[in-house]
């Protein structure tokens, strides 16, 4: 009964700048840790970043400096802003959240359906 529906993804240069967007929706208590994550064709997922309820943040070594997660949480909402874009960046991001319903008594972990974000050179 939860979703996590992603936007933002898109086609540029590199260098360029794109935001993402995930909000979650459904019977949800409360939201935990909510995060990125990226995976390209023929490889591993793999982290980019996390945000936890209270706004503490993690990167990936290959972000830091030029991605920034935040999130909403009267909105459920979580962001990613990605600025000096490379082509390595080039991947489906998908986003994650561990959440409370009142059907439960531990979080359950959640994923978007990707958004694909391509950077040309």
């Amino acid at each position: 009964q939860v979703q996590l529906v992603e936007s933002g993804g898109g086609l540029l240069q590199a260098g360029g700048s794109l935001k993402l967007s995930c909000s979650a929706s459904g019977i949800i208590f409360s939201v935990d840790n909510m995060g990125w994550y990226r995976q390209a064709p023929g490889k591993q997922r793999e982290l980019v970043a996390t945000i936890s309820s209270d706004g503490i943040t993690n990167y990936a070594d290959s972000v830091k400096g030029r991605f920034a997660i935040s999130r909403d949480n009267a909105k459920n909402t979580v962001y990613l802003q990605m600025n000096s874009l490379k082509p390595e960046d080039t991947a489906v991001y998908y986003c994650n959240a561990d959440i409370y319903t009142g059907l439960r008594h531990i979080p359950i972990t959640h994923w978007g359906q990707g958004t694909q974000v391509t950077v040309s050179s």
